[in-house]
């Protein structure tokens, strides 16, 4: 049965874990590792978190892939044991590159509640 976007979305949110915003940005104090999944050209005028790598959710399987050829792959993507947090504008695609991660084997995989728009409506920066 074909499923839409926002089941999607709801079956990975169920799999992962959903951090608030503040609790993203202790762990991003403590060296985890924030991925935003939006497309280059879709980061204003909301921004980016301060610190974070922007790897498109089109993309990010291949460039956590510890298979390809190491051209393709981002390296800052390769320690499975990391923590990783994942963020998009609202939160969907950032549950869906959460779910994706855990099933390459992340062991500690979460996302942000409301995503980068959550992140800014807790009144923390962005650049």
């Amino acid at each position: 049965m074909a499923k839409t976007f926002r089941q999607m979305v709801a079956e990975a949110r169920g799999e992962v874990e959903v951090i608030p915003p503040q609790e993203a940005q202790k762990r991003a104090q403590a060296n985890a590792l924030i991925v935003d999944v939006r497309e280059p050209t879709d980061l204003q005028p909301l921004g980016i978190i301060p610190g974070a790598v922007n790897v498109p959710l089109g993309v990010l399987p291949i460039r956590a892939d510890q298979e390809l050829p190491e051209h393709m792959r981002d390296q800052r993507l390769q320690d499975r044991a990391q923590v990783v947090i994942t963020t998009c504008g609202g939160g969907g695609q950032a549950a869906l590159a959460a779910k994706l991660l855990k099933d390459m084997g992340f062991e500690r995989v979460a996302m942000i509640d409301g995503g980068t728009t959550g992140w800014k409506n807790a009144g923390l920066p962005t650049e």
